[in-house]
Parts: structure tokens; C-alpha cells; sequence
């Protein structure tokens, strides 16, 4: 339980050690990519193990608000910005369909846990989660039209409908472990669970980053674009979030909101492009895992919170 309570203490640095070891371990990359979906597992079932099975539900009254900036979110930015892409010419480059993929996203995974360490609302970015996977297959479809990269659409609606049926199945658990085990959701047990978190998102990480070191070696000038290009997205959706939402909610709800913008799922868009077009995605996905992972930092600068 110390050792536990001990990595969530210091859960900022293990996820840029995460981020330090994927880059430079590519085989360890590679050797933890199959494990991925039962981190996230792990991840979302702590997340309902901490915050109760309530916190997965829109609060009385809230539910058109949540439900207006998921659309926002998912839908409304990046057929904008597609359309802007589409005006300039670039649509047709594998950046470009990454930028449109990262606005449409559902947001990561791993939006709990980064609340809970960037000291935000984890209850109300559990419930992003779950309403953004939710709409997933909705929401895509302004990314069909703009993109013309999605010979299989169906392969990211399935994609949301495994992704839901893992959040389900990792609730469910942590439902039953609420109930057999009550010390679970006692107080004192809280860091404990954390660190498990924490050590879950560093695994992810590692994982996530096995694109870089070879784009590094084999085509820098590509690395360094899509770096500057993850760099300035991720700053751009997390700060005009957080503006828009600090007058309208708390300040936790609010920190959560932004986290949830600036941290976007691409996996599941991985799946359903063509080899030709995901291979160059990858090199920008894992540059986005960079700022993503280094959230709690980065927040209170963005934010000008003080912890």
C-alpha cells in the first residue's frame, strides 16, 4: 500500500519515465503493445473503484450541457477544421488527416486518471469518457465526409462499440469489488489506487510510443513536423477548452473539460484507414502521447492553477 501510495505521489514523473522508456526502448515498446487493452481495463475499473458507479452518471440538469460539448467537440471542430484543410489544399497529407482525427476523437482512456492527478474533477472526466465513446459513432460521420482515407467506416463504429463494451465490463468489475470488498472505498485506500493507475498509464505509454525511434532514425524531418504539429494542437484545444468552460463551471469541472479536449483517442481511427495512410499516422500519434502524458505538468501553466 506505501509502495502504492508512493508512485501516485510521484505519478507526474512516472509517466514521463513511460514516455522516456518508450522512445528509447522501442522492443519494449513493441513487447508491451499486446498488453494494452487490459491496462485500459485496469485503469477505467480503479477510476469506478475511486469515484463510485454515480460519478459514470450526468448530473440532474446537466446532461444537455454535457451533451452540447461533446458534439462541440467531436463533431463541430473537426468538420471546421477539415473544411479549412480542404481550402488550403492539404487535406489529402497524413498530418492533416491527423489533426482531423485528433479533434474527433473521443477523449483517451486515460482522462480519468490525468484528472485526478492534474487535480481536476475525476467524476465529471470519467463522464466525458463514457459520453464521447458513447456518441463515437455519431459524431464520425462529418470525419467520413471530410475525409476521403475510411474505406471501412464500420471498423471505427465497432471500434467505439468494443471500446464501450471494455468501460461496461470494467465498471461491472469494480461494482462487484465495491461490494465484496467495502475497504476498497475507504479514504485511506484512495492513493493506493491511484498508484495503480499511475503505473497502468506509464505501461500504456511505453506502449504507445514505438513509432518515434524508428521515425527518428529513418525520417527526421517528418518526426520533427508532426512533434511541432502534436505540440501546437494539443496546446491550442486544452487552452481555448479552458477558456470557454472556467465561467460556466467549477473549477474542477472545468480543469476536466480541458483535459478531456486536449487529450484525444486516434487509436480507434487507426483501424478503419488504409496500411499506406496508417503508418504515417502512427509517427503523429505517438508524438501526441507527448504533451498528453506530460497533462499534469503542463495544466497549471496553462490554467495558471497553483497546486
Amino acid at each position: 500500500m506505501r509502495a502504492l501510495a508512493t508512485l501516485a505521489r510521484h505519478g507526474r514523473w512516472l509517466l514521463i519515465a513511460g514516455l522516456v522508456a518508450g522512445v528509447s526502448l522501442p522492443g519494449l515498446a513493441g513487447y508491451l503493445a499486446p498488453a494494452i487493452v487490459p491496462f485500459i481495463a485496469v485503469m477505467l475499473c480503479i477510476t469506478t473503484l475511486r469515484e463510485g458507479p454515480r460519478a459514470a452518471l450526468p448530473r440532474a440538469g446537466k446532461a444537455p450541457r454535457a451533451l452540447t460539448t461533446t458534439l462541440i467537440l467531436q463533431c463541430a471542430a473537426p468538420f471546421v477544421a477539415g473544411g479549412l484543410l480542404w481550402a488550403c489544399g492539404l487535406l489529402d497529407s497524413p498530418l492533416a488527416t491527423g489533426v482531423v482525427l485528433a479533434l474527433a476523437g473521443a477523449p483517451i482512456t486515460g482522462t480519468p486518471g490525468l484528472a485526478v492527478m492534474s487535480g481536476a474533477d475525476g467524476g465529471a472526466a470519467l463522464r466525458m469518457l463514457i459520453m464521447g465513446t458513447a456518441l463515437l459513432p455519431l459524431t464520425a460521420v462529418p470525419v467520413f465526409v471530410v475525409l476521403p482515407v475510411f474505406p471501412d467506416p464500420w471498423a471505427v463504429i465497432s471500434g467505439a462499440l468494443r471500446l464501450l463494451a471494455i468501460i461496461g465490463i470494467s465498471a461491472g468489475v469494480a461494482l462487484v469489488l465495491r461490494a465484496r470488498i467495502p475497504a476498497l472505498t475507504r479514504p485511506e485506500t484512495r492513493p493506493a489506487l491511484d498508484g495503480i493507475m499511475v503505473l497502468a498509464m506509464a505501461l500504456i505509454v511505453i506502449a504507445l510510443m514505438s513509432a518515434v525511434a524508428p521515425a527518428a532514425r529513418d525520417t527526421p524531418g517528418q518526426l520533427a513536423a508532426a512533434f511541432a504539429l502534436a505540440w501546437g494542437l494539443y496546446l491550442v484545444q486544452t487552452f481555448a477548452a479552458w477558456r470557454t468552460a472556467r465561467s460556466a463551471l467549477p473549477r474542477p469541472e472545468a480543469l476536466s473539460v480541458a483535459i478531456a479536449a486536449g487529450n484525444r483517442n486516434l487509436a480507434l481511427f487507426l483501424a478503419a484507414v488504409p496500411p499506406e495512410t496508417a503508418a504515417p499516422l502512427m509517427v503523429f500519434v505517438g508524438c501526441y502521447q507527448i504533451p498528453m502524458y506530460l497533462t499534469p505538468m503542463l495544466l497549471p501553466r496553462l490554467t495558471d492553477a497553483r497546486r
